[in-house]
């Protein structure tokens, strides 16, 4: 029989002694500004670091993911792991990384780049120490495209190309959360144009502004679906030339989300409903889907996704000392969930402020962390 995971001493011995390598990274890592569409700098980092270690056979693949690929022999069953490159904020080049006592602060340091440097340092293990036999073959990703309008292509690409994956975790937001279910989600940006004209000598045309604030007012009045949990957002509203011109343009960035398929057909339909009541003569709408993700599938095998969750739940309370924080949310979790595959997502590290320019970690919290990234890896070997 394996020893049991938890009872493993060299998985704290090993996370101790590289400590200050492990913050070392994290801070190199955080300091390489990786925007959506534009994480290369981190990929070609990421990459570079790998074969230092020994991942000969690390590579960058179409989609601009550094994958590892350990043992992952034909025919042979996966399990994947991967973790974001991406950030939400617009800056590339240098960003400063500030160290205030107990803490590490900078814009994308929890969401995710903690969790990658995490996923990176499991990967040294494996090298320094590997495992006599595995039960899958380990891929290991830094992926791109998970925020925004990314629309998971990076995790879509991953899934493409390896159709052997039989479970997948992703290692994204905060120590304790365990998601478990895939909140899908459409994203559209309508635009209404009019004839527009003078203020004063045009009164009465139809005003862009005027019909698109009349379509927001719409939906945020409608009913939502009874089933599951679902809701709506106006990110984005922009438009019009100046003070004394009737816009002729006007445009919004629109998103619904749910965790039921059958929930974000509903709102698809009620939202071209709105805008159809809208349209005239004098008043043209135009429609753009930015993007889709989807929610989990009905052929999800619930035997295999509890057993999963049972294990991480285990884990997670024995690292943390607290049960694990369980929730739906919108992560790379999504692609295999849609496709019937067993995922989650969860986090090691602790932290806050996520998608604000002020986001922190506590260092320590990467001790605990690292320990629970490994012992969700090792899970997967036949020996340790």
């Amino acid at each position: 029989m394996p020893l049991k995971i938890e009872e493993y001493p060299k998985l704290k011995d090993f996370v101790i002694r590289h400590q200050e390598e492990t913050l070392l990274l994290l801070k190199e890592l955080a300091a390489i500004g990786a925007p959506t569409f534009q994480e290369d700098q981190r990929a070609i980092f990421c990459l570079e670091w790998l074969k230092r270690q020994g991942a000969e056979n690390a590579y960058i693949d179409e989609a601009g993911n550094v994958i590892f690929p350990f043992r992952c022999s034909s025919g042979r069953p996966i399990a994947a792991f991967l973790a974001h490159m991406d950030v939400v904020f617009p800056e590339k080049g240098q960003i400063p990384v500030k160290e205030e006592g107990r803490y590490l602060k900078a814009p994308g340091i929890g969401d995710d780049t903690a969790n990658m440097v995490n996923l990176l340092m499991c990967v040294k293990y494996l090298l320094m120490d590997p495992p006599k036999d595995t039960k899958y073959g380990l891929l290991f990703a830094a992926n791109t495209c998970e925020e925004g309008l990314g629309n998971l292509k990076g995790s879509k690409t991953i899934f493409q190309q390896h159709p052997d994956i039989a479970e997948m975790i992703s290692f994204d937001l905060y120590l304790g959360d365990l998601f478990q279910t895939a909140v899908g989600s459409h994203r559209y940006r309508i635009e209404v144009r009019t004839r527009g004209g003078h203020s004063f000598h045009d009164f009465g045309r139809e005003n862009a502004i005027q019909v698109l604030s009349g379509i927001v007012q719409e939906l945020y009045g409608q009913p939502l679906p009874k089933t599951g949990t679902t809701t709506y957002n106006v990110g984005r509203f922009e438009g019009g030339t100046s003070v004394n011109t009737i816009p002729q343009s006007a445009s919004m960035y629109y998103e619904f989300r749910s965790d039921q398929k059958d929930s974000l057909q509903t709102m698809e339909q009620q939202l071209y409903e709105i805008l159809e009541s809208h349209r005239s003569s004098e008043v043209e709408i135009d429609t753009t889907l930015l993007g889709i993700r989807p929610c989990g599938s009905e052929d999800l095998p619930q035997d295999k996704m509890k057993d999963l969750i049972r294990r991480q739940n285990r884990l997670i309370q024995h690292y943390t000392g607290q049960p694990a924080h369980i929730q739906s949310g919108s992560t790379d979790a999504n692609i295999p969930l849609s496709l019937g595959i067993p995922a989650v997502t969860l986090g090691t590290v602790a932290g806050g402020g996520a998608h604000t320019y002020e986001e922190w970690i506590e260092k320590k919290s990467m001790i605990t962390g690292q320990q629970l990234a490994l012992a969700t890896i090792l899970q997967y070997c036949e020996t340790i």
